[in-house]
C-alpha cells in the first residue's frame, strides 16, 4: 500500500508526527522559561534582611538564609512535634516558601505593631505575582502550601510555625539579645509572640521558656 506524499516528498504521517512535536517543543520551553524565571525572581530572598544577626553577630540574616535553616531544623527536632505522623515533606515546602513573598513585601519585624497592620495586605499581593510566575499547576499548588502555613491549623502548620518562631529567638539569645535590647523588648512580648511554639511543639516552647528567663536572668531580656 502506497502512502500518501505531499510535493516535497514527505509522507503526510511524517509532516503530521513533525507538525504536532514543534506545538510540544514550544509548549516545554515555554513552561521551563516560566520555571527559571521564577527561580532567578525568588534569588533575590537572599538580598532581604532580617533583624536577626548571624551567630557571632558580623552581620544580619537574609530570608534566603533563614529558610534553609528552618528547613534543617524541621529535618533534625521532627520527633517534638506536638503531631505524631506529619507530612514532613510537606513541612519542608512550607519552610522553603513560607518567605518568598519578603521578596516583595519586605521582612516585618514581630514586634513592630505599625508594620504587623498591612503585613497581611502586603503578602498576599506579593504571594499573587510570585506564585503566579509559575505555571498554573505549580503556581497553585505553592500557592496552597503557602496559604496553609500562613493559616496555622494543620499539625505540619503548626509545626513550622513553632521552629520559625523558635530560630531567630535563639539566635537573640546566642547573640546577646540583639534586637531585643536594641528594641526595648519585654520578656511578656516575647511570650505573647511566640506562644504558638507550644501548639507546633510543647517540649520546644519550655525550651523556649528556659531561653526567655534565662534571658532575664543575664539582662538580655526586659523582664
Amino acid at each position: 500500500m502506497m502512502q500518501e506524499r505531499n510535493p516535497d516528498g514527505a509522507s503526510a504521517r511524517q509532516t503530521r508526527t513533525g507538525s504536532d512535536a514543534r506545538p510540544r517543543a514550544a509548549e516545554r520551553h515555554g513552561r521551563l522559561a516560566q520555571q527559571m524565571r521564577f527561580l532567578l525572581e525568588v534569588d533575590q530572598l537572599k538580598q532581604v534582611l532580617r533583624r536577626t544577626s548571624i551567630i557571632g553577630n558580623e552581620r544580619l540574616e537574609n530570608s534566603a538564609e533563614h529558610s534553609w535553616h528552618l528547613t534543617l531544623m524541621a529535618l533534625v527536632l521532627s520527633e517534638h512535634a506536638a503531631a505524631s505522623g506529619l507530612d514532613q515533606l510537606k513541612v519542608l515546602k512550607m519552610l522553603i516558601v513560607h518567605d518568598l513573598v519578603e521578596i516583595d513585601a519586605g521582612d516585618t519585624f514581630v514586634y513592630d505593631q505599625a508594620g504587623l497592620e498591612d503585613q497581611e495586605e502586603r503578602e498576599q499581593r506579593a504571594a499573587e505575582r510570585i506564585f503566579g510566575l509559575l505555571p498554573a499547576e505549580s503556581g497553585a499548588e505553592l500557592r496552597a502550601i503557602w496559604d496553609e502555613f500562613e493559616a496555622r491549623q494543620s499539625p505540619e502548620a503548626k509545626f513550622a510555625r513553632a521552629l520559625d518562631r523558635l530560630q531567630p529567638m535563639v539566635l537573640n539569645y546566642i547573640n546577646g539579645g540583639g534586637p531585643w535590647q536594641e528594641h526595648g523588648v519585654r520578656a511578656d512580648q516575647v511570650r505573647e509572640i511566640n506562644g504558638c511554639i507550644e501548639d507546633g511543639a510543647p517540649e520546644l516552647w519550655r525550651y523556649a521558656e528556659e531561653l526567655i528567663e534565662d534571658a532575664v536572668r543575664r539582662e538580655l531580656l526586659a523582664p
